[in-house]
């Protein structure tokens, strides 16, 4: 199969030669949130064996309503969303994250379903309890997208 797209698209920028090895983990969409968290929690001692690991996704994901005419601007709700996944990870929040509270409409409306968000789970399960989120190309797109990306470092 190849590497799909959150894999190569990343890593094309990284790494132009394709001079390092690469595993592509494949999600269970049908497994919970909780599940994917906790997975990510085991594979935290991959990176003291020098591994680098990317969780490549998107926080706010709703292609059914992506607006093509409005490419440098989100939906009042998908920029709401954004704010509210920053702050939760931020504040590692991770039983919200997770969903075990309620998330309201405009968390719905931005992850319709998991694929894209999943990514961010095993990323909060890996990253140390002394790490800092740094957040960068922090914007939404087409109206339903957010490029928001997060780096955990001491």
């Amino acid at each position: 199969w190849g590497l799909d797209h959150g894999c190569w698209s990343i890593l094309n920028q990284m790494y132009p030669q394709a001079d390092i090895p690469v595993l592509q983990m494949s999600l269970d969409y049908k497994r919970s949130a909780q599940y994917h968290m906790e997975l990510g929690k085991q594979l935290s001692s991959l990176r003291e064996k020098g591994v680098l690991i990317i969780g490549s996704g998107n926080m706010v994901h709703n292609l059914g309503m992506v607006d093509w005419r409005n490419p440098d601007g989100g939906f009042d709700w998908a920029i709401e969303s954004n704010e509210a996944f920053k702050k939760m990870i931020l504040e590692n929040d991770v039983e919200m994250l997770c969903g075990k509270k309620p998330w309201k409409n405009a968390l719905r409306l931005a992850v319709p379903s998991t694929e894209h968000y999943n990514p961010l789970l095993y990323i909060m399960g890996i990253k140390s309890a002394n790490e800092h989120p740094f957040f960068f190309n922090d914007n939404t797109v087409m109206g339903s997208l957010s490029m928001t990306s997060v780096l955990f470092n001491s």
